[in-house]
């Protein structure tokens, strides 16, 4: 790993001399590209510094120590700042092991967020439109903007299918480990004898598939107008702007109705439909997710869930960290940055694995 952090400090130092180079600072788009690639490393080096500097001192307290010469009153002082500068470097150990942990590409992406109602009927569909809401609120606090590209909604006014476009920074990277049964306990509106109801609502999380990944194949597409309907299929306008995009190498189907201008639909249809494909592409690529879309959210039933909503202890519980939060209305508020960091902190750790050694 050391020689990992030398070549990464050597990298930086070369992309630092290039970006002083005439030649390289006459061209716009080469400064814009070095320098990006300057600032990814950036943290990593500075945390390399702090940890040889911190190095440096402990090896000199140490020699303090050793000395026969030294004064005990010295060799005192010395102790104290290595307990001290062991717990720093412990600390920068663990920064630099995180930082070289390999980059999502998909990170920086923005994503489509599909919300479908699972086991529970319209009591599910109801939990569906309160995710919406929260991630919705959650958007807002980051400074994300959010764009509807298509809903089904139930008989009762909630959702059985919602899928939003969320632009803005890191999209991706935050709700990524969103993916997945969402579980809902909880008495329905529509329950007279105060009973609870268990439902289920799933959530996948797909980073946005940009032009270059993805070229769609106009001779693979089967583009259909149809007339846009509502909920219990009443239709809504007598205008065919309703879009359905059938891939026929793949089978995937992707309707889009809830704009008045069937060009609007095709334009989200297509977006979506891209996402889905890089989706699969990308999941048949790495074997230990090999494995097809619907994996993300498994099939709904109540057992499979990452995480329990349950209103009447006022508790969210996400099933993977085996962590539990009593402020269910906080969370559903678009609260999630305690939920979102401990998930991120615990599948770094994974990631960095038990027994990697230490830097030193």
């Amino acid at each position: 790993m050391l020689q990992e952090l030398g070549n990464v400090k050597a990298k930086y130092d070369k992309l630092t001399a290039l970006l002083s180079d005439s030649d390289i600072v006459s061209d716009p788009n080469k400064v814009k590209n070095l320098s990006k690639e300057r600032a990814e490393l950036e943290p990593i080096v500075k945390a390399y510094i702090s940890f040889l500097n911190t190095h440096k001192s402990i090896k000199g307290s140490r020699e303090i120590i050793d000395d026969p010469d030294a004064e005990e009153e010295l060799k005192e002082l010395a102790e104290e700042e290595l307990q001290e500068l062991g717990k720093e470097l412990e600390k920068i150990t663990k920064e630099l092991k995180v930082l070289l942990l390999p980059k999502d590409p998909n990170d920086e992406k923005n994503v489509f967020l599909e919300i479908r109602a699972g086991a529970g009927g319209d009591e599910a569909s109801l939990f569906a439109q309160d995710l919406f809401r929260m991630y919705s609120r959650l958007a807002e606090k980051k400074g994300w903007k959010k764009e509807i590209m298509s809903t089904s909604s139930s008989s009762i006014k909630g959702f059985k299918e919602i899928i939003v476009n969320i632009r803005g920074n890191r999209v991706y990277s935050k709700l990524k480990y969103e993916s997945g049964v969402h579980r809902v306990q909880r008495v329905p509106q529509t329950e007279t004898s105060g009973r609870i109801h268990t439902s289920t609502v799933t959530v996948a999380v797909l980073p946005e598939a940009e032009d270059v990944d993805i070229k769609l194949d106009p001779k693979d597409l089967r583009i259909e107008a149809f007339s846009s309907s509502g909920p219990g299929g009443q239709s809504v306008n007598r205008t065919y702007s309703a879009i359905r995009v059938t891939h026929e190498p793949s089978g995937l189907v992707v309707s889009c109705q809830d704009e008045k201008s069937q060009h609007r639909n095709k334009d989200k249809a297509l977006r979506i439909l891209r996402t889905r494909l890089l989706d699969i592409a990308q999941k048949e690529q790495q074997k230990e997710i090999s494995q097809n879309r619907k994996s993300q959210v498994g099939t709904g039933e109540r057992s499979e869930k990452i995480r329990t909503y349950n209103f009447s202890q006022s508790r969210v519980t996400d099933h993977r960290l085996n962590l539990t939060l009593h402020k269910l209305e906080n969370i559903l508020d678009g609260d999630l940055d305690e939920i979102i960091d401990t998930l991120t902190m615990h599948f770094q750790s994974q990631m960095m694995g038990e027994g990697r050694e230490n830097l030193v």
